[in-house]
């Protein structure tokens, strides 16, 4: 496993891969910090894979429409995880879902009659590739920008960034997340 640090407008990142696929993109101080990777981080020794997420980000900070599509991404988790970073991975650049649309997508495609949008923003908050896989994108009910593993105000300066109109969102009294 190889990383390589970024240097983003939100703050330092550490991009992650295994040679062939990205596992890992976290902000300094981030909840879950590295919580999936199974052995040490090396120094990139010239992967191409992390040179495609660097090439990614530039132009994701650049506000181009990047797509998670454009990168092989690896991340691990449970079934139940994967599935809704596969649904993340849906959200077009500069719109947003909520929790409880992504509780009903993943019911929908688990065949159950419902599911907790709690357990949905476990699976979120998770995320171990965040940015590429836009967790960000996902509000709570009633525009609550609540819970985002990266920090509130990370999330807010990502959502500006695609150009999501901020006037429908508040920050609630108290959020979960740094």
């Amino acid at each position: 496993m190889y990383f390589i640090r970024y240097l983003s407008p939100v703050g330092p990142l550490t991009v992650a891969g295994d040679g062939l696929r990205l596992t890992g993109l976290w902000l300094d101080g981030q909840k879950y910090f590295q919580s999936t990777l199974r052995e040490p981080l090396l120094p990139d020794p010239g992967c191409p894979v992390l040179a495609q997420a660097r090439a990614w980000l530039d132009r994701y900070f650049a506000g181009e429409k990047t797509s998670p599509e454009e990168l092989p991404l690896a991340p691990s988790g449970s079934a139940f995880r994967q599935l809704i970073w596969k649904e993340l991975c849906r959200i077009p650049y500069g719109e947003v879902t909520t929790y409880g649309s992504l509780a009903e997508r993943a019911a929908l495609l688990m065949n159950r009659n419902t599911m907790s949008a709690q357990a949905v923003g476990g699976a979120v908050g998770h995320n171990p590739i965040s940015i590429i896989i836009p967790c960000h994108r996902v509000v709570g009910a009633g525009g609550s920008l609540t819970g985002y593993a990266g920090g509130i105000h990370n999330k807010i300066a990502l959502l500006k960034l695609e150009g999501v109109d901020m006037s429908r969102f508040h920050v609630p009294a108290f959020s979960p997340a740094p």
